[in-house]
């Protein structure tokens, strides 16, 4: 269901992998809606251009261009945001990376960059998130997983691990939070299924062929339910028919 999402304007939110797919669309949208973005990539003149054709439009966005895999540059993203905004609303661990491949062909280079970007990228930012969280009393962390977090995915195996790291991070953040009675703070974690963005391209190869996922699903569809989720976040947001369906199937034939 679509929210009234005229009440993001104003909000400050940190997003990570801004330069395409879902953080570029996310980034975008938000920013149409009067929400002060801050975020991150590796490309600085990406970034620059970014920056420019927002605040052509109106808009507010500031950015740091580093390596999210790196504990110090998610540091001088949460304080670039909190030194020139003042606060972090929102922040969406949205970044990811993909090697294609069985398991054994994957060098373990490629293993290690996942793990290093999916999953202590996501801990890194979502440990400044809901430390400052924590500190004022609310906020919403949103993290992007897969529908390889919940379903076993063939030639995506350290990425489907990553991904279900992802959803069990936020699903026990969310039982401390209960816990300790932080009940202005939540978690959720985005479900796509297959979606065609620069993922596929941009992925380690390791198969001999193009990659091709049957009936991908636009982005469209997965960047306005990261916006919904900017407004009310549930748990686990899985997007779309698909993603429903294949976790349903997976469950009652898990084989």
């Amino acid at each position: 269901m679509d929210k009234d999402k005229n009440q993001l304007k104003g909000k400050t939110v940190v997003i990570t992998g801004v330069s395409s797919g879902f953080g570029l669309g996310s980034t975008l949208g938000l920013t149409e809606l009067g929400a002060n973005v801050v975020g991150i990539s590796r490309r600085a003149d990406l970034l620059e251009d970014l920056r420019n054709h927002i605040e052509n439009k109106g808009g507010s966005f500031r950015y740091v261009a580093g390596d999210v895999s790196k504990s110090e540059t998610i540091e001088e993203l949460s304080t670039t945001a909190l030194k020139e905004l003042g606060a972090i609303d929102i922040w969406i661990n949205n970044v990811g990376v993909g090697a294609l491949g069985y398991f054994w062909d994957i060098p373990l280079k490629d293993h290690e960059r996942l793990i290093d970007v999916n999953l202590k990228g996501v801990v890194y930012g979502a440990h400044a998130a809901i430390g400052h969280f924590v500190a004022t009393g609310e906020g919403t962390l949103i993290n992007v997983g897969s529908i390889g977090s919940e379903v076993p995915l063939a030639l995506q195996n350290t990425y489907s691990a990553t991904k279900a790291g992802v959803l069990s991070l936020g699903r026990s953040i969310n039982r401390e939070l209960e816990f300790c009675e932080k009940e202005n703070i939540k978690v959720a974690t985005i479900i796509p299924w297959a979606v065609d963005t620069p993922w596929w391209e941009h992925a380690a190869n390791y198969t001999g062929h193009k990659p091709c996922m049957a009936a991908m699903d636009g982005p469209e569809l997965v960047i306005d339910e990261i916006l919904n989720a900017c407004i009310d976040p549930n748990e686990k947001m899985p997007v779309g028919y698909k993603a429903e369906g294949s976790n349903l199937f997976h469950r009652i034939f898990p084989n």
